[in-house]
């Protein structure tokens, strides 16, 4: 049956989604797999309203990367020190070395959003912020940096949506945080904050790109096949890697299995053991008898051969049984 958003959208469908995100994931491996080799460095900036599956695509993206040379850079609030220094000085420590990736769950775009809206940060920070972020960037990108700048974009409706929906789920209550709530109430103030940012941040050589976030699913497999498609990585099909063979043994001896403190096997605790019952042969059933011949009812052709048999050789004699009387019955 189709699932639907808040907003009446279709949603995709469980098993296309799930097929087409391992393709993509295998993709991905081969991706980060070229950017080892090349020495290549990839920065992705997730930004956008809350709740509108930042986290989601970033987990799905990460899942099978190698987690030595993909990282994700999820910054709390700043420390009083950090409020001291260069704005973007804090994320510089974050950029990627050779080889790496790093994807950003909110960026130095902070001060265009919240902390502007909030009133974190004060007009002259913030216009001095909407002048260096084309530049800081562009600095990146000239050092040699792939830059890529997401924006996921969700309805008010299914944003209350979802709130609502993790205010319920005891795992995912976390999520929900007194911003997200005062969000709700700010949400024009955002919806400017972000046009304004795009007015000054959207640049030829760092663009941003709206990925729709209505249907979660669809937004993962988009903005995967999207970066995918931006990167210009190429298969290195690395040879298998050789299991060497393990030498024989040389007269170790482990200690007694005694001598160790093992954690208890709770998974196997879990296993509900039932008792043997032994199966009783089943009751062969008594072969109904027919009402003309008073013989077993026959199960096969043979068996009808035989009653008909029976019933051609009885005496002449023998006497008819008398009609059922069939008053009070019912029809069937």
């Amino acid at each position: 049956m189709a699932k639907y958003t808040a907003n009446g959208t279709r949603k995709l469908d469980t098993l296309t989604y799930e097929t087409e995100l391992k393709r993509l994931q295998a993709e991905l491996v081969t991706m980060q797999q070229w950017v080892i080799e090349t020495g290549s460095r990839l920065v992705v900036l997730f930004e956008g309203r809350d709740a509108a599956g930042k986290g989601s695509a970033i987990k799905r993206m990460t899942e099978y990367l190698n987690p030595r040379q993909a990282r994700i850079a999820a910054l709390p609030a700043p420390t009083e020190r950090q409020k001291s220094q260069w704005y973007f000085q804090r994320y510089v420590e974050h950029l990627p070395a050779a080889g790496e990736i790093v994807l950003f769950d909110r960026s130095w775009y902070n001060r265009a959003g919240v902390e502007h809206v909030m009133g974190f940060c004060t007009d002259v920070e913030y216009a001095r912020f909407l002048r260096q972020a084309p530049s800081f960037e562009r600095m990146l990108i000239d050092d040699g940096i792939m830059l890529r700048k997401y924006w996921f974009s969700v309805s008010d409706v299914e944003q209350e949506a979802r709130f609502r929906s993790r205010s319920l789920d005891p795992m995912r209550r976390w999520k929900l945080s007194p911003m997200d709530m005062q969000s709700i109430t700010r949400w024009e103030d955002y919806s400017r904050a972000k046009d304004t940012m795009m007015q000054f941040t959207d640049l030829a050589d760092s663009p941003w790109y709206t990925v729709e976030s209505e249907d979660k699913k669809a937004s993962r497999l988009n903005v995967i096949a999207h970066l995918l498609s931006t990167v210009p990585y190429e298969a290195l099909n690395p040879k298998p890697v050789e299991i060497p063979r393990r030498p024989d043994a040389v007269g170790y001896a482990r200690p007694p299995r005694e001598s160790n403190r093992y954690v208890p096997d709770h998974a196997h605790s879990l296993e509900i053991v039932q008792p043997k019952v032994k199966k009783k042969k089943p009751k062969a059933d008594k072969p109904e008898k027919s009402e003309l011949t008073d013989q077993p009812v026959a199960e096969s052709a043979e068996q009808e051969a035989v009653v008909v048999d029976v019933v051609t050789e009885a005496p002449a004699a023998a006497p008819k049984p008398a009609p059922r009387s069939t008053k009070g019955r019912t029809t069937e």
